[in-house]
């Protein structure tokens, strides 16, 4: 029994145990999930929230469009929600009806050329010498 003692009392100190694996990569998780929100899903709900905004605040009768299967419309009318009509030719009085979620933007002046360069379109090309 004396010798358990002599060797407790010689043993001293213990060293600190090794902290949880887990605590250490806590930091770099948190600091990864924040990138992670802040890179991919911020700007992507902010998209979606701008998309959301133009078509069901500013479209408007007459407003011409882009659809995401690439046609370019006018739109003749909003029906509910849900439906818009656009009218695609004026001669021959072509419409579709879509889906409003299916309109991409609204195309301004700006999107669709300069009026100097639509000017020299209907020009055509220059008189040769």
């Amino acid at each position: 029994m004396i010798y358990a003692l002599i060797l407790l009392a010689q043993e001293g100190e213990k060293p600190a145990p090794e902290p949880d694996p887990f605590l250490r990569m806590l930091p770099m998780l948190v600091l990864m999930m924040a990138a992670f929100y802040f890179l991919l899903i911020r700007p992507q709900r902010r998209r979606e929230r701008e998309q959301r905004e133009m078509l069901f605040k500013t479209l408007k009768k007459n407003d011409e469009v882009l659809t995401s299967g690439g046609i370019i419309g006018i739109v003749a009318n909003i029906k509910d929600d849900n439906e818009v009509t656009l009218k695609l030719d004026e001669s021959s009085n072509v419409r579709i009806r879509i889906l409003r979620t299916s309109i991409v933007r609204i195309l301004t002046p700006k999107d669709q050329g300069s009026p100097a360069a639509t000017d020299a379109v209907k020009a055509g090309p220059p008189p040769a010498k």
